[in-house]
């Protein structure tokens, strides 16, 4: 199988390491074709159906899954069908459209679209393709790690967004398959879709009554329950950060970097910023800059704005 991801490189960040005082290794899988690393695992699904000789690809998405799985419809030659939620930006859906899908609106968050685009699938007789629950995807997501290990030393830290968790399934393989088990992870989400710091608080995976983060690409208001072992299981640490920090570590990225990527991006980078800390003792962090596709600079500078408005007077 020919994977449809590209090796992407990882550097040192002066400015973020003099910033936090240690040294910050960046990888950049920002700069994939479809805008972020979700094309490394559903890619291989995608390519897995067509192999099977599946004609239609069905997924739910916040924006980056679908995109991803837009591209690799087009790649295949097959079609795509991608089920947004009511949040999902129409830029954002312009993009999916341009890789030549089809998009559907449905309902006020991913969890609803998911629901419909599975039915969907059937009507079609399509392969409906999770965002992130998959065995596939979690192997594809893995070559982060395994790429970052030609590219680097073993750092202390690794920091890392978590939405649905697919991601961070990922990068526990990648670090076993890397011979980096030992290394500590921060998964990272923002407060108001912290369901992984919220099952792990509880005990249990845990369903958030609602999304309330403007970080909507991490709006998984239940993650996959393998996230959850390796949380409970494993070196990994989870921490949540406010909206306003991981739109703040955004717009510093973009003047450090001349680097755009969305808030759930900014979540990883925010410990950084912030000296958090949760680094404070690492010699070396490498972050996993996992991009995005729903931001503007006109968009960091109106959600700083809104937030800034909303923040209680002290």
């Amino acid at each position: 199988m020919n994977d449809l991801h590209h090796q992407t490189p990882l550097f040192e960040s002066v400015q973020l390491s003099a910033i936090s005082g240690r040294s910050v290794l960046l990888k950049m899988d920002c700069y994939q074709p479809c805008g972020s690393f979700k094309i490394r695992g559903i890619g291989r699904v995608c390519a897995e159906h067509v192999e099977a000789s599946t004609h239609h690809l069905v997924c739910s998405s916040g924006g980056n899954a679908g995109l991803a799985v837009a591209y690799s419809a087009r790649q295949l030659g097959v079609e795509a069908t991608v089920v947004v939620p009511e949040t999902t930006s129409a830029e954002v859906r312009d993009r999916i459209r341009l890789e030549g899908a089809e998009v559907i609106v449905h309902g006020e968050v991913w969890d609803v679209a998911d629901v419909h685009a599975k039915e969907l699938s059937k009507q079609l007789g399509g392969a409906c393709i999770h965002p992130f629950e998959h065995p596939t995807t979690w192997r594809g997501h893995a070559t982060i790690i395994e790429e970052a290990a030609t590219q680097c030393e073993r750092p202390d830290v690794g920091g890392v967004s978590v939405g649905g968790g697919g991601l961070l399934c990922g990068i526990m393989e990648g670090l076993d398959s890397s011979g980096w088990g030992d290394v500590q992870v921060v998964a990272v989400e923002t407060n108001g879709a912290n369901s992984l710091a919220a099952s792990v608080a509880a005990g249990e995976l845990v369903t958030l009554d609602r999304i309330d983060s403007i970080a909507t690409t991490l709006g998984a208001r239940r993650g996959t329950p393998k996230a959850y072992d390796y949380a409970t299981t494993r070196n990994i640490l989870p921490w949540v950060v406010s909206d306003t920090a991981a739109v703040e570590a955004c717009i510093r990225f973009s003047e450090d970097h001349n680097v755009l990527v969305e808030p759930s991006c900014g979540a990883s980078l925010s410990p950084v910023y912030e000296r958090a800390s949760v680094i404070a003792a690492a010699r070396s962090v490498l972050v996993i800059v996992c991009g995005g596709s729903g931001v503007s600079i006109d968009k960091l500078m109106g959600w700083r704005r809104d937030l800034n408005q909303s923040a209680p007077m002290p």
